[in-house]
């Protein structure tokens, strides 16, 4: 089998997404059964996304013929734009501050806008490498301040576990972006 990426350091990034994002999932659905569905049900709908991004990561590292650079990049990103949908706008979690929540409703509006501006340009490879690292910096700011919530809620036997899901999706952002600026340089000329 032949990997797509050829330099080291862009195989650790793979690498150390791909390992970080399954044990993330593991600990999420051993949470899911630990719990009990009627407790944890979206977070099993999120985990079929995740785990969709992840299959999708290995075939695109693998060279699997089966699916194409932009195949990967929509498919991806619309698996990682539903998980912002259902998590961060449609079922929002409670927040203790109304102003944490309102940043991370409108930081999430501004994620999805990035997403679809992204794929609604014509030629999706002139996007710069900054903003390819800006999606990755918003969601990221998103889980930062989900976390911080937490951190100020009242500690409870669902911490541990919320703390881990918040941190799912910027670890898969972090191997998608890098994937897409990797095709991105190897492509412009």
């Amino acid at each position: 089998m032949q990997t797509r990426f050829k330099k080291n350091a862009k195989i650790f990034d793979i690498g150390v997404t791909a390992v970080a994002a399954v044990l993330s999932v593991g600990i999420m659905l051993f949470g899911v059964f630990y719990y009990g569905l009627s407790h944890t049900w979206p977070e099993l709908i999120l985990n079929f996304f995740y785990i969709a991004c992840l299959v999708m990561m290995w075939m695109y590292f693998f060279n699997s013929p089966r699916i194409t650079t932009q195949q990967f990049n929509y498919w991806s990103s619309v698996c990682v734009g539903i998980t912002i949908l259902l998590r961060d706008i449609l079922f929002a979690p409670p927040l203790m501050y109304y102003s944490l929540h309102l940043a991370c409703s409108t930081l999430s509006v501004v994620l999805i806008l990035m997403l679809t501006f992204f794929y609604a340009r014509k030629e999706w490879k002139t996007y710069s490498k900054s903003n390819l690292w800006m999606i990755f910096v918003v969601d990221c700011l998103i889980a930062l301040l989900y976390n911080i919530d937490i951190m100020l809620e009242p500690r409870e036997e669902f911490t541990d576990y919320m703390l881990t899901e918040i941190w799912i999706r910027p670890t898969i952002t972090y191997g998608l972006v890098a994937c897409f600026v990797t095709e991105k340089a190897k492509n412009v000329k």
